[in-house]
């Protein structure tokens, strides 16, 4: 077969146990441990396939593949998971991602996903998404969301955020006008992992606030509702 996978891992154990069932199923692999030595091993060699962890040191994986997308359209990516996070799985696909492993999972089905990815990339089929993305830029007042670039604009300039707050974006954008609980919105951004600690909603909430509101202590975009939650608002902006 003699196909070369990169694995971006920062788990020994992990990149032990995938190194050990690719070289069995045929592959050449190679690793590192983290996104920046993943750009920085792909700027001189060439993967026919990447398999990336999303929580890694330094950038995220999220951010890893949307660099690597700025060069490579073609080589394919598998998302690694720790969480069963709806929110990372969508954005990974919006970002370019083939596919997705929800950890812990079986060695033998990574191997099974490769080889049909690749299958595909030598009948020279495009890439099939597992769902539906979207290529749509979104406009509310002065603001604007490009999915396609993983890019938030306020009066045409670029809001540099964190990968945590443009997840935030994304679900309250997602699910507009409607009263969203702390607890709701702590899981599909952070994961079960992070159950009760809403405080970390309201930080972030605050972040966010100051980068796309007008006037930050004045929220016109997202409203608090006391005792529940927050509520992204688009009607009134939108008038």
């Amino acid at each position: 077969m003699n196909k070369k996978i990169l694995i971006v891992d920062d788990e020994p154990s992990i990149v032990t146990l995938l190194t050990y069932n690719l070289n069995e199923a045929g592959f050449q692999v190679e690793s590192v441990g983290s996104g920046l030595q993943a750009l920085a091993w792909l700027r001189t060699k060439q993967a026919d396939l990447i398999v990336m962890d999303l929580m890694l040191p330094g950038i995220d994986g999220l951010e890893a593949i949307r660099r690597i997308r700025g060069t490579q359209e073609e080589t394919p990516i598998i998302i690694l998971t720790a969480k069963n996070n709806e929110l990372d799985k969508i954005i990974g696909f919006e970002i370019g991602a083939d596919d997705y492993l929800t950890k812990p999972f079986s060695p033998r089905e990574l191997v099974a996903r490769i080889k049909a990815i690749l299958r595909r990339t030598e009948n020279g089929q495009k890439k099939v998404a597992p769902i539906e993305t979207s290529q749509e830029i979104r406009y509310l007042g002065n603001l604007s969301l490009n999915l396609d670039r993983y890019e938030v604009q306020k009066n045409h300039q670029k809001v540099a955020l964190t990968p945590n707050e443009y997840k935030l974006l994304v679900y309250l954008w997602d699910h507009a006008d409607r009263v969203l609980s702390r607890e709701r919105i702590l899981n599909a951004v952070w994961g079960y992992d992070y159950a009760g600690q809403t405080r970390m909603v309201d930080i972030h909430i605050s972040h966010l606030r100051d980068k796309i509101e007008d006037d930050p202590k004045n929220a016109k975009l997202i409203l608090t509702v006391r005792g529940f939650g927050y509520e992204f608002n688009t009607k009134k902006t939108a008038e």
